[in-house]
């Protein structure tokens, strides 16, 4: 009987971890000026942010939070190159970018 309750706080916890994600992203350029910010990522986060935030805002810092108060107005002043790739699906993009 022990190891079913066991089980099933296992569960549970796994279920409530699964919608923890962040509601606003923000990402600050080299000059520490707004770049971008927007309830969906700039990046593809199932990746390392050192191999993807670079080709976005080169020397630029990727804040999230679990709030989305602020984040009403979006701003999207990334550069066109890094638009254009992040709205390239993976199977488009050259070997080395996929990395």
């Amino acid at each position: 009987m022990p190891s079913i309750r066991l089980t099933l706080a296992v569960l549970c916890a796994g279920f409530a971890t699964q919608g923890a994600w962040a509601a606003c992203y923000v990402v600050y350029g080299a000059d520490k000026q707004v770049v971008y910010r927007a309830q969906t990522p700039p990046v593809d986060m199932s990746r390392d942010l050192h191999e993807t935030l670079p080709q976005v805002a080169p020397g630029g810092t990727l804040v999230f939070s679990l709030s989305s108060e602020g984040c009403e107005l979006e701003v999207h002043r990334l550069p066109e190159a890094a638009r254009a790739q992040q709205a390239r699906p993976a199977a488009q993009q050259r070997p080395a970018e996929r990395r």
